[in-house]
Formats: structure tokens, sequence, C-alpha cells
């Protein structure tokens, strides 16, 4: 009897050590499965998410690439910012551009701000400060003093429908009632023959806009706004 007692008390020592070396094994692949760092977690806010917009890329849905040699010179954020001008209506967008203030001046002028914030998937042809600049300060003050005149050379700046840069090159007809014929191909584009494109494919909320480098005259318009 004493050798099945001691035989029986060893058996039961044994199995008790078993279990605790099992209930001690548990912890490890508990903190051997824990993410290290927490790479993982931070790897979002710091990699692309955190990383600075590409210079070239347009936010708008299905805006594809930007292009000219004025599109580095647009602030890389904030207000002017692609980011920026593509959550925004048009007018609005220009208002924030520091190369567009006198468009947007001249947009407000002629009272335009809402039929341009309110149209739907239009073109905007933007002459920059500079094209404004060639005009002539004198010949500038007497476009903005006649405001149809002046509602008529902006209209004549907007095709009522989006253009991308493959659909670019052609003729089209303005919100003013006339035509308006781009030529080129790739990242080259002119206006009428006078305007250059200096960044184009530019997305807002609700047109897609061409920066140029150059005032359009409607033709028959008088006096032409044309370059002195």
């Amino acid at each position: 009897m004493r050798v099945f007692r001691t035989a029986g008390l060893a058996v039961t020592v044994a199995a008790l050590a078993l279990a605790m070396a099992a209930c001690g094994s548990d912890t490890s692949p508990s903190t051997a499965l824990q993410p290290t760092g927490g790479s993982s977690a931070t790897s979002p806010g710091g990699g692309a998410s955190g990383s600075p917009q590409p210079s070239g890329t347009s936010t708008a849905g299905g805006g594809g690439q930007v292009f000219g040699p004025g599109c580095s010179s647009l602030p890389s954020s904030g207000a002017g910012s692609l980011s920026s001008m593509a959550s925004q209506p048009v007018a609005t967008a220009v208002a924030s551009n520091p190369q567009l203030s006198t468009l947007a001046n001249a947009i407000k002028t002629a009272g335009l701000t809402d039929t341009l914030n309110n149209a739907q998937n239009i073109t905007v042809f933007a002459p920059t400060n500079d094209a404004f600049n060639q005009v002539g300060q004198a010949q500038l003050n007497s476009l903005l003093a006649n405001k149809t005149q002046l509602t008529q050379t902006l209209e004549y700046h907007v095709v009522p429908q989006r253009l991308s840069p493959s659909q670019l090159a052609g003729t089209h007809k303005t919100m003013e009632g006339q035509t308006l014929t781009v030529t080129g191909s790739g990242e080259d584009f002119t206006v009428n023959n006078t305007a250059s494109v200096v960044c184009g494919n530019i997305q807002t909320k609700n047109a897609t806009v061409y920066l140029i480098d150059g005032v359009l005259t409607p033709p028959g318009s008088t006096p032409s706004p044309a370059a002195t």
C-alpha cells in the first residue's frame, strides 16, 4: 500500500509541474505576437498620406496631371494650391489663387461670380496677372469700366463643357456665343494663336482651368484688349 501511495503522489506532483510549465509558456506567445514598435499603426500617417502632394498631380477625381511651366509657381498647400482649388467652385478657386487676382477682380466687377460657381462642367481659360499686365493699365481700366464688354470678354474665356487635354485641340463654342480655337498637342497648346497655356488641366469643383498668358478678344469686340 505504501508503494502505491508513494507512486500516486509522484504522479500527482509530476502532473502539477507539467500544468505549471504549460501556464508559464502561455504568456510567451502573446508577447511574441504583439506588434513591435507600433510601426503598422504609425506608417499611414508618416508614409503616403503624410507625404507632400506631387506637384504635377491634380487632386480632383479623374483630373490627371497638370502641365506647363506656370504650374511650378502654384502654392504647394493652402489657398491657391491644387488641393484647395479642387474643393472649390471655379470663381472661388480663382479668387484664392495669387496668380489670378486681376481675373478674380474682373469676375467680381462683371457680376459673374455666382454664374461661374453655379455652372456645371465648364472649362475656363484663365488669363494670369501677367496676361492682364500686357493689356496696359489704361486699356484695362477702360475694360473694367464697361460692364457689358467686360462680361462678353470674360464669357468668351469659358467653354460650357469640361475639356480634358486630349479634347483641348479644336474649335469650341464659348459661353459668350462665339467660338475660340485651340491648337497644339501633348503639353503645348495655344488659344486663338495669341495665348499659350502656361498651366493646364487644373481641376476645380465644377470646372477644368487652363492658365493662359494672354487675354482673349471676342471677335468683333471694340476696343480690343490686345497687348500694347
